[in-house]
């Protein structure tokens, strides 16, 4: 199920805890996943009788921006799960932190 995401737009996932909040949206619909199943919206109701997929178990802490490189998208988790978030089944690296200038 691909979605054309709106920066601001606000995901949950359908098998664990984990929700975010999209900060940049990529330019083309993608698959927005959590645990290997599609992310509903906030207010949706997910499907039921899913559960977390042990590839996409390593989970979200919450606070942490994640960022793919290739889709261009930027997500921060609002609430943290046990679930991993993936855009088009490809897991989602957490972003780097930006390096603090130095006190010389």
């Amino acid at each position: 199920m691909t979605e054309q995401l709106k920066p601001g737009s606000r995901w949950r996932s359908a098998v664990c805890a984990t929700e975010v909040v999209v900060v940049k949206a990529p330019a083309d619909p993608v698959s927005l996943e959590c645990g290997g199943h599609p992310m509903v919206a906030v207010d949706g109701e997910p499907p039921t009788g899913l559960s977390l997929d042990p590839a996409f178990s390593e989970g979200t802490k919450m606070g942490k921006r994640f960022a793919d490189p290739e889709t261009g998208i930027e997500l921060l988790a609002t609430k943290g799960g046990d679930g991993t978030l993936a855009v088009n089944g490809t897991a989602v690296p957490l972003k780097d932190a930006k390096p603090l200038p130095s006190s010389d």
